[in-house]
């Protein structure tokens, strides 16, 4: 993966991180996620935030869990790389996708945003080149995306999709797309390429199955 030479290197990941926890919103490393922040608390975040690493972490929450404040075991910590601050009290930035984290010991804070112990050791290939293990997927994956797209009625720009790096392609519709959350969670904590890939095709083999399998010669 291609990074900018202000985004922190592996082993400068840091010991703690302020989390996001938004429903159906997953980032990806090497993509981006602009968010409106109007929340004290995640006002209080941001500036912190940019006091410091400027990283935050994307969360879910746990779909599953028993109670709405239990969060899902795997995000996505991204940088703050475009801010805006508005005349009504907003701020308007763009997080961009650095590393995947699991989800350590969760810290008291006294700003009103909750703050982790992120484990990143499972993500580390996050900075590696993945795309040599997924290039010759690149058309395929284009093919089944329009079969989709026009299942579903949705509009793309083709020619853009056509230029970007596979992996890249990929992470962006896992974000963008209307999977289910839990869809969503399984493909961002799944570390291998090839296999994201993989569960990505059957989900939407599933969302065209009235309309037959996904073809994939």
């Amino acid at each position: 993966m291609s990074y900018s030479p202000f985004t922190a290197r592996y082993h400068q990941l840091p010991d703690t991180l302020p989390v996001f926890p938004l429903s159906g919103a997953i980032l990806m490393p090497g993509n981006e996620l602009p968010l409106n922040i109007f929340e004290p608390r995640y006002l209080n975040m941001v500036s912190d935030a940019l006091s410091t690493h400027r990283m935050i972490g994307m969360i879910q929450p746990d779909p599953d869990a028993a109670t709405a404040t239990e969060l899902c075991h795997t995000g996505c910590a991204g940088r703050i790389t475009q801010y805006r601050e508005t005349d009504d009290g907003r701020i308007e930035m763009v997080l961009s996708g650095v590393c995947r984290f699991d989800l350590g010991e969760e810290l008291p804070t006294t700003r009103g945003y909750r703050l982790v112990v992120p484990d990143w050791s499972r993500f580390h290939e996050d900075y590696a080149d993945q795309e040599g293990t997924l290039r010759a997927e690149h058309d395929r994956l284009l093919r089944t995306l329009k079969r989709y797209f026009q299942f579903k009625g949705l509009e793309a720009d083709w020619s853009m999709a056509e230029r970007l790096s596979t992996v890249r392609l990929m992470n962006s519709l896992h974000m963008a797309l209307p999977l289910s959350e839990r869809n969503k969670q399984v493909l961002l904590e799944t570390v291998e390429p090839a296999e994201r890939l993989h569960t990505f095709y059957s989900f939407l083999d599933g969302a065209l199955q009235t309309r037959g399998p996904v073809t994939r010669h």
